[in-house]
C-alpha cells in the first residue's frame, strides 16, 4: 500500500488524535484571502477535518478532494449537513475538475504527497486570477520541554523503528511555488502547546504514515517502549508546536 493511503486504514484514530491548527493562523488566512460567502475554496486531502471547520464556517463554497474512501465517508458524516459542503473521493493528481476554479486552494500537510510539478501547476491552473494557494504544516518539538524524555524516546526509535516502507517527501519543496508562476510568496509561523499522556502519545504516533506500517515483532515493542518512556517521566509529554503557513498568489 502507498504510504499516502495508509491513513485511510485508521479514520477514527486519525480523527481523534491528529492535532488541529492554530486559530490565529486561520484568522489571518481568512482575512488574507478574503474568504466568505460567494468565495469558492478547495481543500486538498482534508483527512477527517483537522483544518476544515474554520474555512467551512465562513459560509464559503467549500469543496474538498479526498483520496481515502474511509476518510471521505467520515467527512461526509461530519459535514454533510452543511449546505456549502461538497467533497469528492478521488486522486487530485488525475481528477478532472472540469470548468471549476477557486478563489483559494489550501492544504494541511497534504500537498507534499503530490509530485511538485503537478501540485503547483495544477493548483495554479485551478485558481482564479488573484487566487490564493495556502499550505500549512505542524512541527512539534518535544525535546526542548524535556531532553531526558527525548533521549529515551530516541533510544526506542533506534531499536524498534523499522517500518516496512520508509517515508520520503521526495523532491517537493514548499518554497518552489514561485518557480511555477506564483507571486507574493511568504511564510508565517504560529505557536501552540500540547500535553499528552502516555496513551495519547502512543495513539498520536500511531497516526504517522511510517509508524502505521511497522511490522511485528517490532511494532508492539516500539509502541510499548514509547509508552514506558512517557510513563517513567510522570505520564506526560509536552509538545511546543510551530504551525507553518506558506502563502502564494496567482497573478491578476
Amino acid at each position: 500500500m502507498e504510504l499516502r493511503k495508509v491513513f485511510d486504514t485508521i479514520p477514527e484514530q486519525f480523527d481523534k488524535y491528529r492535532p488541529r491548527y492554530s486559530a490565529d493562523l486561520f484568522a489571518d488566512l481568512i482575512e488574507y484571502a478574503q474568504i466568505g460567502p460567494g468565495k469558492s475554496v478547495l481543500e486538498l486531502g482534508p483527512g477527517t477535518g483537522q483544518a476544515t471547520d474554520p474555512i467551512l464556517n465562513t459560509g464559503c463554497d467549500y469543496n474538498a478532494i479526498e483520496l481515502g474512501e474511509n476518510l471521505f465517508e467520515m467527512m461526509k458524516r461530519k459535514y454533510g449537513q452543511y449546505p456549502n459542503f461538497r467533497i469528492v473521493n478521488d486522486d487530485f493528481i488525475t481528477h478532472d475538475f472540469g470548468n471549476q476554479t477557486f478563489d483559494m486552494i489550501y492544504s494541511a500537510a497534504t500537498i507534499q504527497w503530490i509530485p511538485e510539478k503537478i501540485a503547483f501547476s495544477k493548483t495554479f491552473d485551478l485558481l482564479k486570477p488573484g487566487g490564493t494557494l495556502a499550505m500549512m504544516l505542524t512541527r512539534g518539538d518535544y525535546k526542548t520541554p524535556n531532553e531526558e524524555l527525548f533521549e529515551k524516546i530516541q533510544k526506542v526509535y533506534a531499536e524498534y523503528f523499522k517500518p516496512e516502507t520508509e517515508y520520503k517527501q521526495g523532491s517537493f519543496s514548499y518554497t518552489n511555488a514561485p518557480n511555477y508562476g506564483y507571486v507574493d510568496f511568504e511564510k508565517r509561523e504560529y505557536y501552540g502547546k500540547r500535553e499528552l499522556t502516555a496513551e495519547e502519545y502512543v495513539a498520536f504516533c500511531g497516526t504517522h504514515c511510517d509508524h502505521i506500517v511497522i511490522p511485528e515483532p517490532y511494532r508492539s515493542k516500539f509502541f510499548d517502549g514509547l509508552r514506558e518512556a512517557v510513563l517513567e517521566e510522570g505520564n506526560k509529554i509536552v509538545f511546543i508546536d510551530t504551525f507553518v503557513l506558506f502563502l502564494a498568489k496567482k497573478p491578476l
